[in-house]
């Protein structure tokens, strides 16, 4: 019975995170914005000058660089139309290969983890697990599963930004074993754990608000015998399930982007020192409502990855109840 949750939970993590990949995409995207980049090592020549050349105060002030005004600040499908136009559709799905691998090690250890702690923990006689327990298994399981799949979730996150970068900064990594192989090479095996906290701390969020959200409400609506225990339940529960851990999980969520996103130059000080540095950095430059960037596409994509999820996982179950 333990195997089995895995494998059930695994199916649905797996189908749902690939259908809804280009929503979380564009999340990071947007996640993203009003983060400066890093300036282009030819910026630094064009103020070069010959050493006997004479320096006039007016021909000096106008080669003082002015940094450009940060790009404006655009929506869900403006930034889904420029990430096509700049860099193809193909680019909707880039980093699915790490989607795969975080749900294969993330997801599967999460829903099969919770499954477990539920049965043990519900009441012999009536089959039911109180609010109280049901998060404290979500906490739980989440806490472990984004242990195992922290290396994925990172790998994923930078292919998914890569394209905003400039060309010559861009990491281009192959696939997901590309994409850990160099980072293992190139910054050391504890880059792999990088935002680990960061990604612990959201997912005992998710996991806890997700998975006894969904419970609660399903159970809700049959005792209520509002409707039956089918398809309208299922999507019903589900968005409920997606909305709360959208809500809850957005500040942890844009903290976490940035912090595995950020690039690391040899001999010098990292953008930020940790998720506190990131998240004081983030409010004084761009404002308190900056922890919620990317909350449209968070919810977007929340809901259908959640429905489907859940949806999956109910159909999987009937097949393998004979198992």
């Amino acid at each position: 019975m333990g195997v089995k949750g895995f494998v059930e939970g695994g199916i649905a993590s797996i189908v749902a995170g690939c259908s809804t990949h280009p929503l979380d995409l564009i999340k990071v995207r947007m996640q993203l914005q009003g983060e400066s980049l890093p300036a282009a090592p030819t910026q630094a020549a064009h103020s070069l000058r010959p050493a006997l050349a004479f320096h006039s105060p007016a021909i000096s002030a106008a080669r003082v660089h002015v940094p450009p005004p940060p790009p404006p600040r655009v929506g869900l499908v403006s930034v889904g139309v420029r990430i096509v136009r700049a860099e193809g559709v193909a680019a909707l799905f880039s980093g699915v290969s790490a989607t795969v691998l975080r749900q294969t090690l993330y997801s599967t250890t999460r829903m099969g983890l919770y499954d477990i702690l539920k049965q043990k923990w519900s009441d012999p006689g009536t089959n039911t697990l109180p609010l109280t327990r049901k998060i404290t298994a979500g906490l739980v399981a989440g806490a472990i599963g984004a242990m195992v799949g922290n290396p994925a979730d990172v790998a994923m996150v930078r292919m998914q930004a890569d394209g905003r970068l400039p060309v010559h900064q861009r990491r281009n990594y192959r696939s997901v074993v590309d994409a850990l192989a160099s980072m293992s090479k190139q910054e050391g095996v504890a880059s792999l754990w990088r935002g680990s906290s960061l990604t612990v701390n959201r997912a005992m969020v998710v996991t806890a608000s997700q998975l006894a959200t969904y419970d609660q409400v399903k159970e809700a609506i049959l005792d209520s015998g509002a409707m039956r225990d089918g398809l309208g339940t299922h999507v019903t529960a589900s968005f409920a399930a997606g909305f709360v851990a959208a809500v809850a999980s957005n500040p942890i969520d844009v903290i976490k982007t940035r912090v595995m996103n950020m690039k690391v130059e040899p001999g010098q000080a990292p953008p930020y020192a940790g998720a506190l540095d990131c998240a004081m950095k983030t409010i004084r430059a761009e404002g308190p409502m900056a922890l919620y960037k990317g909350f449209i596409p968070t919810i977007s994509r929340q809901g259908p990855f959640t429905v489907v999820l859940f949806v999956t996982l109910e159909q999987v179950r009937k097949i393998l109840k004979d198992f």
